[in-house]
């Protein structure tokens, strides 16, 4: 299968949090280290690479400087290097708590202190030399298996995850990283925990939690026991082996999870390949031939539609939609036109596609509304009769929404995140303490749950309480009953999310989750 993107292993981007709850920095300035700082922003943000001479040492990049973190013989320590020498080369060595002791590989001495005061010159590990590793990355993710070439995901029939996937399809293989007690635990699509056992379990507990260690450009997961999760048997069950090193069967990647939707056209139907290679609204159920992976382009913001059969929507004679192309093009981009709880979508001929009477899709309209029956002839004359700008009903086979109005406006659904975790341009969106509110500059972060009804999600948080936005724009979470949030997916891996008030939640300089923006850029974009 061609990747042209779909596959991209995420680079694993951390920060170091020593015995004080302070993280590793990294300044500008002088190009000093300290620990200062209270939360996970850029300059405390390091990448880890493998020792060019492929020995077991290791170098840390500071994201920001691009600069090699250094310790001399001295003790003295600096993030000025721009090609790692000797002295950048560092030995992990991972504790039974889960905390990383950082030994300089020439001089033998360990790395640590507080605030300004930091060096690498101690010949014992005490606090001071800990180092707790929390992941910079979006927790949210596809997990797959080094020895194997296989992804994980959930089977409920099994009550178990396995690595036997040759694509991250669907729901099942979302997999969420929750960082607890200074370690990881692995959360499946239904909200279960992975223990070492294999077993999937709803409550956190210590054979649930692993400590992450990396090995050439790799993650691996030991457990309380110091071993290793590992694909086991035929059907590759995720479980603590038998292994105190990690192997290659212990080793996993972590690769992007782009979004993966279903559409319903005006007809009631779900937007299918199940029949050919024509894309059309013809199936009453959404399965893999009804999901499409759904990804957008970081320059021209255009989308693509990948198939489970292997094959992109592209553009064909006549204005015709098929999913036959192999690699990305200009015929394969479409252009979204968020248009309330609907979307249109407009390919490079320049014109929108719309549903055909036939349930096949084209582009061949030439505005919203020029190929649906119900509407000719009623331009400008106002909606039709009995029609209302939402709907909670479902249709009469109660698997899809109500149609939209017109053959050119879908219904898109997200269906590869039941569970959420927001993060903006200052951090992520957790609950705060004591109060209804949430925060967006946090260096943790909360899990949500996301429902979906006719066009737009409904959002839950802890305790079961639903997001809502109350007087001047502020949002709170302790709803009793669901408000409706309409979700845009406006750049590469982020969203913005529409409130009722038509305004786009942001974040900003107080912290606070508000509904009050007006365009939806900058600080009102989310990674999801």
């Amino acid at each position: 299968m061609p990747t042209n993107g779909l596959h991209q292993v995420l680079k694993i981007q951390f920060g170091l949090v020593n015995d004080t709850d302070r993280y590793l920095t990294a300044e500008s300035f002088g190009f000093k280290v300290n620990a200062s700082a209270p939360s996970l922003k850029r300059k405390q943000t390091w990448v880890l690479e493998p020792d060019p001479g492929q020995g077991t040492a290791v170098l840390f990049r500071s994201s920001h400087l691009g600069r090699y973190l250094s310790a001399e013989e001295d003790g003295r320590v600096a993030c000025e290097a721009e090609r790692p020498g000797r002295d950048c080369r560092f030995l992990v060595l991972p504790q039974p708590d889960g905390r990383w002791v950082l030994q300089s590989e020439p001089h033998g001495r360990f790395f640590g202190g507080t605030e300004d005061q930091l060096s690498c010159f101690a010949t014992a590990i005490t606090a001071a030399e800990l180092w707790t590793v929390h992941l910079a990355i979006h927790p949210q993710a596809h997990l797959l298996s080094v020895s194997r070439r296989r992804y994980a995901h959930l089977c409920p029939q099994e009550d178990e995850i396995a690595a036997d996937s040759n694509t991250p399809w669907g729901v099942d293989a979302l997999v969420t990283l929750i960082f607890q007690n200074r370690q990881y635990c692995l959360k499946s699509c239904d909200s279960r925990y992975l223990r070492s056992d294999g077993r999937l379990v709803w409550e956190p507990e210590a054979r649930t939690r692993y400590t992450l260690e990396f090995k050439a450009g790799k993650l691996a997961f030991k457990d309380c026991d110091g071993r290793y999760l590992a694909p086991v048997g035929p059907a590759g069950t995720l479980r603590a082996g038998r292994n105190t090193r990690p192997g290659k069967d212990e080793l996993f990647d972590l690769e992007e999870s782009h979004p993966q939707v279903v559409l319903v056209a005006a007809n009631h139907r779900y937007v299918s390949v199940r029949q050919g290679i024509n894309v059309s609204a013809n199936q009453d159920e959404e399965l893999d031939h009804e999901t499409f992976l759904m990804q957008i382009d970081r320059e021209t913001k255009k989308c693509t539609f990948y198939s489970s059969t292997g094959g992109y929507w592209t553009l064909v004679t006549h204005g015709g939609i098929q999913a036959t192309a192999t690699q990305v093009s200009a015929s394969t981009m479409f252009e979204m036109e968020w248009r309330g709880r609907r979307v249109a979508l407009k390919a490079s001929n320049g014109r929108y596609v719309c549903m055909k009477k036939n349930g096949q899709l084209a582009a061949i309209s030439d505005f919203v509304g020029e190929h649906s029956s119900h509407s000719l002839g009623r331009l400008g004359r106002g909606p039709l009769p009995g029609a209302r700008a939402s709907s909670e009903t479902l249709s009469p086979r109660g698997l899809a929404p109500l149609p939209p109005r017109e053959d050119e406006e879908f219904i898109l659904k997200l269906i590869n995140r039941p569970i959420l975790v927001l993060r903006g341009l200052d951090g992520f969106v957790c609950h705060r303490r004591g109060s209804n509110q949430l925060d967006t500059n946090r260096s943790v972060y909360d899990v949500f749950h996301l429902s979906f009804s006719d066009g737009a999600y409904q959002i839950r948080g802890r305790g079961g309480g639903f997001w809502h936005t109350g007087s001047h724009g502020s949002v709170c979470s302790d709803g009793e009953r669901a408000e409706d949030f309409l979700f845009e997916f406006r750049e590469r891996g982020r969203l913005a999310i529409r409130a009722r008030s038509g305004k786009y939640l942001r974040g900003g300089a107080s912290g606070l989750l508000r509904a009050d923006a007006d365009a939806p850029a900058g600080v009102a974009l989310w990674e999801y």
